[in-house]
């Protein structure tokens, strides 16, 4: 299993089923594409402003609903495996991606794993055990949610000044060094936590130290 990036802008999520796992779904998918959320009934919970329709398709109701929303990517998050197993034959045969949140432990050719991620824009960080041990996904999150605080405004500092060098310093080796000397800067680490403006300024200090 090889891990990709995906950008759905512009594009459309179809969620099939609205409980706690199409929640979870909802909110991860909703941040970026157009979301539509398929349900009968649906969870007390945040869909980050999906769309939610109350229907309840049987299974030979879901090529239409597919065909109808021209999704991306099908999630089928529902508790039968039946509406579950015709939303994967769905997707399939409309070209889109797929996602079983009910076969989480097992891999499915052309299915993709939805990993748990850690977002700092514009980092992401993605974490997935193949689909055997999600909690342990989970785990790892909570513990390293923590230590890539700054790396969001870190990215956005360090694409300012790969800029700057590009147009300013013609030595591709002087440019490196000082990338990484703000990228291994304490000082440049700390004041991103909580004083940006600060921080930018110690980037700058150091590229012109690097530069002379």
């Amino acid at each position: 299993m090889i891990p990709l990036l995906h950008d759905f802008d512009g594009e459309r999520v179809l969620i099939v089923g609205g409980g706690a796992v199409g929640a979870r779904k909802a909110r991860t998918f909703a941040r970026e594409a157009e979301t539509v959320v398929v349900s009968p009934a649906f969870a007390d919970d945040d869909f980050a402003g999906a769309n939610l329709i109350r229907a309840a398709p049987d299974p030979d109701d879901l090529a239409a609903w597919v065909d109808r929303v021209d999704p991306a990517l099908v999630v089928a998050a529902t508790d039968d495996e039946t509406v579950n197993e015709a939303a994967e034959t769905a997707a399939r045969e409309h070209g889109a991606l797929v996602n079983r949140a009910d076969h989480s432990g097992e891999r499915d050719p052309g299915s993709v794993v939805v990993p748990a991620t850690i977002r700092d824009d514009p980092v992401v960080v993605a974490l997935a055990t193949g689909g055997t041990a999600p909690a342990l996904s989970r785990y790892l999150r909570e513990r390293l949610d923590d230590e890539i605080a700054g790396a969001g405004e870190m990215a956005t500092v360090l694409g300012t000044v790969r800029e700057e060098l590009k147009a300013d310093e013609p030595d591709p080796e002087t440019r490196r060094r000082a990338i990484t000397r703000i990228l291994e800067s304490p000082d440049v680490w700390k004041a991103l936590r909580t004083e940006p403006a600060k921080a930018r300024g110690e980037a700058r200090r150091i590229v012109e130290e690097v530069t002379g």
